[in-house]
């Protein structure tokens, strides 16, 4: 009768043992909760509205110049595709004008003439301007379609336009088609090297 006494004195404390720890881990979560927060005065509320406030009046601006900006550059390139496609009329109208060179008194060439500039006059008015074909051949504006030997001239300078090219508001609409003069044969060159220094070595 002892025995079973002294058993259930052990359960009783285990259990009571038991109960302490699990109110320790209850009390351990509670304190672990965040505090609530606290409400801000109405001076820091308005000042928090405010700041908000300027900054999406700051993000409007922006977004409105950015828009103005790029409206702006739609309206200067809106019609390059246009007159890309015009140019091989306007390069045929002038080869007909060259031809009609040779009667200048007659009314058709100045009839032509009249038109030419009236063409003239519309393509600037749009941005539109002939690449510079003089010097050197540089490839962020020129094609070069041919090359040719010429006494005098320098390596990939600029000897005939067989194309001209155009660029609408300092960007590149076509390139112009050039012919170019040939560097010195590199092969020849050799050979004049090799022959001038066996001479040389004879004498």
């Amino acid at each position: 009768m002892q025995d079973h006494d002294q058993e259930t004195e052990v359960v009783e404390e285990d259990v009571q043992a038991a109960e302490e720890v699990v109110e320790e881990i209850e009390n351990e979560e509670v304190s672990e909760e965040e505090a609530p927060e606290v409400p801000l005065t109405p001076e820091a509320e308005a000042m928090k509205w405010k700041e908000a406030a300027i900054r999406t009046a700051a993000d409007l601006d922006n977004y409105r110049k950015r828009m103005a900006r790029e409206r702006a550059e739609d309206l200067r390139f809106a019609r390059a595709g246009l007159i890309e496609e015009l140019l091989p009329v306007f390069d045929n109208f002038a080869m007909g004008l060259q031809m009609a060179e040779q009667e200048q008194d007659s009314m058709i060439y100045k009839g032509m003439a009249m038109v030419k500039g009236q063409l003239d006059d519309f393509l600037a008015a749009q941005g539109l301007k002939e690449v510079a074909t003089e010097g050197i051949f540089d490839p962020n504006y020129h094609e070069a379609v041919a090359e040719e030997e010429k006494e005098g001239a320098e390596a990939g300078e600029i000897l005939f336009v067989k194309r001209k090219g155009y660029v609408l508001h300092d960007r590149l609409l076509r390139a112009a088609a050039v012919i170019v003069a040939k560097g010195p044969d590199k092969n020849v060159t050799e050979e004049g090297g090799e022959t001038a220094a066996s001479e040389g070595g004879a004498e």
